[in-house]
C-alpha cells in the first residue's frame, strides 16, 4: 500500500475513501457483479479524479488509475485479513 500512496498527489488521497465508499454501495445493489466492480469504479475516478487535480491530462489520469488501485487493494486486504482471522479461529478449534 506503501509503495502506491508514495505516487498519488495529496489531493488525489480523497479519491480512495470515497471509491471504497462507492464500491461498497454498488457490492450492496444486486444489479452488478462483482468481478465489474474495479472497472467501474475506475471509469468513476477516471471522470472524477481529474477534476479534482485541475483538469484533464495525463498526470491526472494516472493518478485515476493509481487511486483506483489503492481503493480496490484496501479493499481486498480487508477482506484477506478477515479470511486470516477466520482460519485462525479454525485452527484454535482443533
Amino acid at each position: 500500500m506503501e509503495q502506491i500512496l508514495k505516487y498519488v498527489v495529496g489531493d488525489g488521497l480523497i479519491m480512495i475513501p470515497t471509491l471504497f465508499v462507492i464500491g461498497m454501495i454498488i457490492k450492496g445493489t444486486a444489479y452488478v457483479r462483482n468481478e465489474l466492480i474495479p472497472v467501474i469504479l475506475l471509469v468513476v475516478s477516471i471522470g472524477l479524479t481529474p477534476l479534482i487535480l485541475g483538469g484533464y491530462n495525463a498526470p491526472n489520469i494516472v493518478q485515476a488509475i493509481l487511486v483506483t488501485g489503492a481503493a480496490v487493494l484496501v479493499d481486498q486486504t480487508i477482506k484477506q485479513v478477515g479470511y486470516l482471522k477466520v482460519d485462525e479461529e479454525d485452527e484454535l478449534d482443533v
